[in-house]
Formats: C-alpha cells, structure tokens, sequence
C-alpha cells in the first residue's frame, strides 16, 4: 500500500524526548469496537447510538488505566490527515477508534483529537531515521526516504459526533527491544490550525498493540521481512502489561482471511477522561529502545501543507 502527501519534506519542532515509564495518572480504558466498520456512508446515527450503549454496559470502559510513556520518537505538529502513509509500503491497516467519555456512562467525546504515530515496516520512524532499529535492516535511504525531514507514519484525526476517527495507514513493524505497536495520545480542547492541532489538553498517552500469530506472520512477508532479528512478543514486551483489549489490545480483521498481504482493520474504543492530563512524559521504566538523533528537525509544518482529503470528522 502506497499513500501520497503533497510537500512531505517539511520541518517542525522536536518535542522533548522522553525515555520514561507509567505515569501513575487515571486517563484511559479500552474495549474492543464490536460493530466495527460499516462503510461510514450507510453507517446511522441509531447504529453509532446502539454501539455506544453496548459500550457503556462494558465494565472495561469504566476502569481507567494508568498513561504510559510516551517513547523517544515523539515529535510536535503532526498533520491532521487520514492518510499518513506518505507513500511508505506495507500491508495496509485500517484503523478505526471511538472516543467516549468514561467517567460519563461512555458516551461519545465529539471533536477530541486522536494522534498517532508508529514506525515503517523495516522499524524507522519518521524524523528519527538515524536511530538503528536492531538486528539487520536496510539502510532507511533505500526505502525512498530522504533522511529526517520526512513526516510518515504520523497524523492527527477529529472525532466526528459519535465520537469516531479513522486512519489508513501500514502494519507498523518493529525494533529492539519492543513489540509490534502503534502510539497515541488523546487531546480535548483544542482546534485545528494550519493544517495541525494546536490547544487544548492532553487527556491520555497510551500504546495500541497487535496480536503474536498476526504480527508474525506479516514479519515474513516484503518488505517487513528484510528486517531480520530477534522480535519481541507481548509476553516479553517492557509496555504491554497483558490485559487484553483494555490495555491497548487491537480487534483485527483481516481483508482476506487466505492472503493477509490484503491487509487487517483494526479497531478499539477509548474510554478517556477529560479533566484527567497525562502527557506520557514521566520517568522511570518501561521506556523505549533506540536513541533519538541529536539533530533531529524543529519549526511547525507550513500552513499549505495539510492533506487535502484530511477530514475533521473522518
């Protein structure tokens, strides 16, 4: 899968990097998104009403969980877009998250702003392709990268009424010592300005994580398995502390049950709290591996360059 985004080679300022671990602060819960993917042009507001009453009997979305680190490859200014692939390759993921307000019966939280970021499929991440993601991998230049000034794998998106945002981008892969995953962080009060999202507060900083056997078996399929190494699973993995969907555990369904190169939809619900702050900049363990380049890129992302099939409420 391939993802196009005018003016790619742009600069923005570099977030303080963090190595730290659980920030013992109440923020998020999750809960698999049962009634995931209906095309959202024959999905109704019944539908995403029942959903959001289904949720609401979950338990699970009524316990909140601790933030966790935010890891060292975090940078400022991300674009608000669907589609942040920016022409990386890999098998390609859907993803799809609702936002609902746990400490309110789970309803939806409209116009919160859901942003990820993850690495390509060789363990590179954007702005930090200097920073060795272990084992044997190609050189990040020979993946059409043209260094640190690239934004790939990196976006924003707004919650529409019923609380939904919804991302295309790639399977991430992986780097020493941690698990395949993807990072988030859940952001309220803010807005939309020059193509990023400035304000506002940030409510959770969390991790989204993928089953073994699937992860596994993307990992031996171009480009992910010129990568080669020892991987780290979920039982093994610093972050994911084994608690299923509630703790970042993605529901993932396959385009092609018999070819999973055609690639997965994954989904989950994210039960925040919007009084809560968790920045995911603490300290202590349960940090990341790989040590961010000294001379990574600072300034905002120019105001043309936004995507233009970036929605607010896609």
């Amino acid at each position: 899968m391939t993802g196009n985004h005018r003016d790619t080679s742009i600069t923005r300022r570099r977030a303080l990097a963090v190595t730290g671990g659980t920030v013992a602060a109440g923020g998020l819960a999750v809960a698999g998104y049962q009634a995931a993917f209906a095309d959202d042009a024959t999905t109704t507001t019944a539908d995403a009403t029942a959903s959001a009453s289904a949720t609401s009997a979950s338990s699970e979305c009524m316990t909140l969980m601790s933030s966790v680190t935010e890891g060292p490859y975090y940078l400022d200014g991300a674009l608000v877009r669907k589609d942040i692939t920016e022409g990386k390759s890999g098998v390609p993921l859907t993803l799809r998250l609702t936002v609902v307000d746990a400490t309110d019966g789970c309803t939806p939280v409209p116009g919160a702003a859901v942003e990820i970021w993850h690495c390509d499929a060789w363990g590179y991440y954007s702005g930090y392709t200097t920073a060795n993601p272990g084992g044997s991998a190609p050189a990040e230049s020979e993946d059409g990268s043209t260094a640190n000034d690239n934004t790939y794998l990196r976006g924003y998106q707004i919650a529409n009424a019923n609380g939904v945002v919804k991302f295309e981008t790639i399977f991430p892969g992986w780097y020493t010592p941690r698990t395949c995953h993807i990072h988030l962080k859940v952001h309220t009060g803010g807005e939309k300005e020059d193509g990023t999202y400035e304000g506002g507060k940030v409510n959770y900083t969390g991790q989204l994580f993928f089953a073994d056997d699937i992860a596994e078996e993307i990992f031996t399929l171009e480009p992910y398995s010129q990568h080669s190494g020892s991987y780290t699973t979920l039982d093994n993995d610093m972050v994911y502390d084994g608690g299923g969907a509630s703790s970042g555990l993605l529901t993932l369904k396959a385009m092609h049950k018999k070819d999973p190169s055609k690639g997965y939809k994954g989904s989950l619900t994210l039960g925040v709290d919007p009084d809560a702050e968790n920045t995911g900049a603490g300290s202590g363990g349960g940090g990341e591996g790989g040590t961010p380049p000294s001379d990574a890129p600072t300034g905002t992302p120019p105001s043309d360059s936004a995507s233009p099939s970036a929605s607010a409420s896609s």
